[in-house]
């Protein structure tokens, strides 16, 4: 039940805090840059959004001074809450980030609520201060409600998705194994034919198909143990600078590299933090296709890895770049290199794969936010991109901005003990 509707003191405040909105909307922009390391700028990055925010300050003065002023579901404040959960989702929150970011709102109103209440010479009983404290903060719990709500709804849509993803993959790998185990036990039986290993060159074709087909199994094997490393909650993945993961790439493909003469040149690379077993599993996928086809009629083979960042109307993006001066991709071929099972040059001599790799790195790379292509705009070789979200101070330090420390400054810890 609430008490005392007509508080002057509650209308007196309401007053100052509509007169403030602005300075109060800047303050709580502050905090959330200074807590979840994003950009200031994309905290609310369409001007639709930061018009959002004075009105939300007004919706909640509304209803601190008369309860009566509920917030509802049909109020435009709602859906601007709705569209901010969504925005969130798009940028990698996580729900405790959501429900901080409100949490922060709540100190900044209540920390300028206390230094106000002294200037007020109203008159008020302490029942009133308390239910005028009360109605604020549920005020703030139900824009937070219905925030939360858009960002878990749009999240359980992102896990049913990647479960069926994962269903199909594995559908796809086992139907993979099934076939590469035929052909072993195939081979394997017909080398037991006497007539077969009196034949030294039926014997050798036999038992290159089990080498082959035992390879093949091997590198589906690897790339499933690249996928399990990977964890899609950000706070437990294993995140290394972009140069450091291409260092690691080109030292698991050195041997490969050599026996095909191969040179690998690695360029600079933004000092970007990234998720070490989804791009080293990406880079693998990518670097490895280019030394398999290299053209062995070239005098100087070689592979080039790149890298830069760029912004988008969305924010930062990473984008890496694996070029080569190899044997390119067929122009009919090119529609469908990351379709799974499929291989643009599945008539090359020597060179086996089970078609799988190119469907991977789409697969990882879309999973994280990002997107895996290849242009054909060089009059040789190939050249295969993939994109990531830029999401982490580091990654604002990298394309030169100053990352926000662990906690705001000034007044900030005052604000955020008020409303803790």
């Amino acid at each position: 039940m609430e008490i005392t509707i007509n508080c002057q003191l509650a209308s007196a405040l309401a007053d100052h805090m509509r007169g403030a909105r602005e300075e109060l909307a800047r303050r709580w922009l502050e905090r959330i840059a200074a807590r979840v390391d994003l950009d200031p700028n994309l905290v609310f990055p369409t001007e639709e959004l930061l018009d959002h925010v004075p009105l939300l300050m007004d919706r909640i003065a509304d209803y601190m001074e008369d309860p009566a002023e509920e917030i509802t579901a049909d109020a435009p404040v709602i859906g601007k809450a709705l569209e901010l959960g969504e925005l969130r989702h798009s940028q990698g929150f996580d729900a405790h980030q959501i429900l901080k970011e409100y949490e922060l709102l709540g100190g900044v109103l209540f920390a300028f609520l206390v230094r106000s209440v002294d200037e007020i010479e109203q008159p008020c009983t302490r029942s009133e201060l308390l239910a005028c404290s009360h109605r604020l903060f549920r005020a703030v719990a139900v824009i937070q409600q219905y925030s939360t709500q858009q960002y878990l709804r749009l999240a359980a849509e992102q896990v049913r998705e990647r479960e069926e993803r994962l269903r199909s993959f594995n559908r796809m790998v086992t139907h993979e194994l099934k076939n590469r185990i035929g052909s072993i036990l195939g081979a394997g039986q017909l080398l037991q034919d006497p007539d077969i290993s009196a034949d030294p060159a039926r014997r050798a074709r036999f038992a290159l198909m089990v080498t082959q087909n035992a390879d093949a199994m091997q590198e589906v094997l690897q790339n499933l143990l690249e996928l399990t490393r990977m964890d899609t909650d950000a706070r437990r993945q294993r995140n290394v600078p972009l140069p450091r993961a291409a260092s690691e790439v080109c030292r698991q493909l050195r041997e490969m590299a050599q026996s095909a003469g191969v040179r690998v040149y690695i360029e600079d690379l933004p000092e970007v933090e990234v998720n070490a077993g989804a791009v080293e599993l990406c880079l693998v996928n990518y670097m490895s296709n280019a030394i398999k086809y290299s053209d062995p009629s070239r005098d100087e083979r070689w592979v080039r890895v790149s890298g830069s960042t760029e912004m988008r109307d969305d924010g930062c993006e990473l984008i890496v770049v694996v070029e080569d001066n190899g044997l390119g991709v067929p122009e009919e071929a090119r529609e469908q290199l990351f379709t799974r099972f499929f291989r643009a040059h599945g008539t090359v001599t020597g060179v086996e794969g089970t078609g799988l790799g190119l469907s991977i790195v789409r697969d990882t790379v879309e999973g994280l936010g990002g997107r895996a292509w290849a242009e054909f705009d060089q009059p040789e070789g190939s050249r295969f991109l993939l994109s990531l979200p830029c999401r982490r101070g580091a990654d604002r330090e990298a394309r030169g901005g100053t990352p926000q420390a662990a906690g705001g400054a000034g007044d900030a810890a005052g604000e955020d003990r008020a409303g803790s």
